[in-house]
């Protein structure tokens, strides 16, 4: 008798993205998915006006507000995060569930996930130094990135 296999089936981005927007209980409106779709495909940090201003010509009905909305809903499911731009100005990138920390390109807005194993030792010496047991961290490191001290140096 042959042997039958589950094939897990992957989840679409589109889909994905739904079923996270509707994990914490919010409804899926058109709105939000194009929203979450917009930042998830951008690897810089975007400002809510600018995500606005690219959506607004395939979508001309979508108020900034409406934008403004979707984007904070998905910094409080984890969705994405809210960076510090000069000058006190809010952008956004779209993150994975996985805690992580950033490196944030103050010249091109590049924005990379910074791996979890460089910080173990700073938390293990905080613990030793301090006697403080850190129970949640978070770290955007600021400046530039490589192609950005590049085109700088040259």
């Amino acid at each position: 008798m042959p042997v039958k296999r589950l094939v897990k089936r992957s989840l679409r981005p589109q889909e994905r993205l739904a079923k996270r927007i509707t994990s914490r209980g919010r409804r899926l409106t058109d709105q939000r998915l194009v929203v979450a779709e917009a930042l998830a495909a951008r690897s810089e940090a975007v400002s809510a006006q600018e995500l606005h201003e690219r959506l607004r010509t395939r979508n001309p009905r979508l108020a900034l507000a409406t934008v403004y909305r979707a984007l904070e809903a998905q910094v409080e499911s984890g969705m994405a995060r809210r960076l510090e731009r000069h000058g006190h100005v809010s952008a956004y990138i779209a993150c994975e569930p996985e805690h992580h920390h950033h490196l944030v390109c103050t010249r091109c807005q590049q924005v990379e996930d910074l791996d979890e194993t460089i910080l173990k030792p700073v938390l293990r010496g905080i613990t030793e130094r301090h006697g403080f047991a850190v129970e949640h961290e978070r770290l955007d490191f600021y400046g530039l990135c490589a192609s950005c001290r590049r085109a700088t140096s040259a």
